[in-house]
């Protein structure tokens, strides 16, 4: 890639959206547990409505934004978004965050809307160019966030008859579906290249059927199957990823931090998918499951892989220091005391939701603070990007 000009942070879309991701992931939980607690009063999407289309809408997504921007780039030999068209799409990005929390239902629904069909055309015109037909299916993906965006806001507001959380829970299986793809084509490589030995492989039948297990699941959630579907859905993906999971060798990764957090990440998964089946069985409550996959799988994903891209992307060696296994171990303690704390002291979930939120807040406010400086300099290694 030839040199730009201009500030190095809108040279490439990881630099602006995972510092932005971070520090409003660290923010707007100690937001959500000051509301929780009493302490500040509700938002425009009141209560739990507001936090978890905040964490899907907001955080998740501008991570997902800034992987792919940076990936396809990569993938397709083309020069990435950057100056001016990168700069507005932080702020579209950044309408979002504030408008959801104002009495414009119509603003909030535009701006979430127009976010990741902003993203799905910067990274459709590259594939497109250069006939990259396997990876178009992330433009389909990134459309659908922002058309469930979209009907959260409808609902919401009245103006549609469907459950206000139906955006949210479909939200939620297409950012699975998201990991779950990724995940399949870049963890047995980077525990290969990290740890001689480690033997991770993939069977060609688990492989086919990860994604479409999922995919399986989010039709079912968006035509409000019954809840013997679902669970039955959910049971058979959870043996499907656990399987994936095992060909990994995810007990080989214990000393290479960078890549244990993402074997970790996936565990959450399987377990997502285990207490999914048990929630809908009506065994216990639906937000341990949720959890499992917001706080563990998703919190524990983007945090691994925010932290190995910047370093790639940045010329540093791929290894993790003390801060970053210090911001891997607050992210699975955070989802241990949700999940773990829920199922095991149901009474003192209050407690939990503050301690978990705390600990969510810490691991990405270091991430802030340790890569700050990595996300706005140049590479150490003296090459454009």
């Amino acid at each position: 890639m030839t040199p730009s000009r201009g500030p190095v942070i809108w040279q490439y879309g990881f630099r602006p959206f995972y510092l932005l991701a971070s520090l409003f992931a660290c923010a707007s939980l100690l937001l959500w547990v000051a509301q929780l607690s009493g302490v500040l009063p509700m938002a425009y999407l009141a209560g739990p409505l507001w936090h978890g289309h905040e964490m899907l809408f907001g955080f998740a997504t501008a991570v997902i934004a800034g992987f792919l921007l940076t990936a396809v780039a990569a993938w397709t030999q083309q020069p990435p978004l950057r100056g001016a068209p990168l700069v507005m799409l932080v702020l579209l990005w950044l309408a979002g965050r504030v408008l959801v929390l104002t009495p414009w239902p119509w603003a909030a629904t535009i701006a979430n809307l127009l976010f990741p069909l902003a993203v799905a055309v910067a990274i459709a015109i590259p594939l497109v160019r250069t006939r990259n037909r396997r990876n178009l299916l992330f433009i389909g993906l990134l459309a659908g966030l922002g058309v469930l965006a979209a009907l959260l806001h409808l609902s919401a507001a009245g103006l549609l008859d469907l459950p206000v959380t139906l955006g949210l829970r479909a939200g939620l299986d297409v950012v699975l579906l998201v990991i779950v793809i990724i995940a399949g084509r870049v963890v047995p490589m980077f525990t290969n290249n990290a740890i001689a030995g480690a033997g991770a492989t993939h069977d060609p039948m688990v492989e086919r059927a990860a994604p479409w297990v999922v995919v399986a699941l989010l039709a079912a959630d968006v035509l409000q199957a019954h809840a013997v579907v679902v669970a039955a859905l959910a049971g058979l993906a959870a043996v499907v990823h656990a399987a994936r999971l095992a060909l990994w060798r995810p007990w080989r990764t214990r000393h290479a931090p960078l890549v244990w957090i993402l074997h970790a990440a996936y565990a959450w998964i399987v377990l997502h998918l285990g207490l999914r089946m048990m929630a809908e069985a009506g065994w216990l409550a639906p937000s341990l499951a949720t959890h499992a996959l917001t706080v563990g799988a998703i919190g524990g994903m983007t945090i691994g892989m925010m932290t190995r891209t910047a370093r790639g992307h940045t010329g540093r060696p791929l290894k993790a220091g003390a801060a970053e296994t210090a911001m891997f171990l607050l992210m699975q303690a955070a989802a241990l005391v949700r999940v773990g704390g829920g199922i095991l002291a149901p009474g003192g979930s209050l407690a939990m939701v503050q301690a978990s939120g705390l600990l969510w807040s810490a691991a990405f406010g270091l991430y802030a603070i340790a890569y700050w400086p990595v996300l706005t300099r140049p590479r150490v290694d003296g090459r454009p990007g």
